[in-house]
């Protein structure tokens, strides 16, 4: 019989796993306090977190067998909660400063991602930069119009200016 706080625990878990989009399984041995300090910092930026706890209780939130080859040893469980790439970055970006971590497998919409799959979508765009790129095409075209429009009446002002220069030279000769 499981005890209340393992149950408890589960229940967190598959909490946490119902609102990520992302989640990846991480051996974090040999990695100092000060390292997952750091880890934990760049993730909550990146609207992720890392979450500690038994391997056991992780097979069971996660669904039994799913992950179990990569729970031995010392893991941890990355979630992405607002974008699904933003935390894997993060993560990316933390594993090839220090070397310290070794990344196991991930889940995303159901499907299990090897270390391959995970990196490949670690350097996709993620969710805010894909926005940017977004708006940055749409107000192009918009403001290429504008200046050609203004442009034209700064031509007709100084076509209109010049012709009344000349005017007033031609009636003082």
């Amino acid at each position: 019989m499981p005890s209340k706080d393992n149950l408890e625990q589960v229940k967190i878990i598959q909490e946490k796993i119902d609102r990520a989009k992302s989640l990846v399984i991480v051996d974090y041995s040999g990695s100092t306090v000060n390292d997952l300090t750091a880890l934990r910092n760049d993730l909550k930026e990146a609207g992720g977190e890392m979450f500690v706890t038994k391997n056991t209780l992780i097979d069971i939130a996660i669904g039994k067998g799913k992950l179990t080859e990569s729970l031995t040893g010392m893991n941890a469980i990355i979630f992405s909660y607002e974008d699904a790439v933003a935390g894997l970055k993060a993560l990316f970006n933390f594993h090839q400063n220090k070397q310290k971590l070794s990344i196991k497998e991930g889940l995303m919409d159901g499907e299990v991602l090897s270390i391959e799959k995970i990196e490949a979508i670690s350097k996709l765009a993620s969710k805010s930069e894909l926005v940017l790129m977004l708006i940055q095409r749409l107000k192009g075209p918009g403001q290429g119009l504008v200046n050609t429009l203004t442009a034209k009446s700064k031509d007709l002002v100084y076509v209109l200016k010049a012709i009344g220069d000349k005017k007033k030279t031609d009636k003082k000769e």
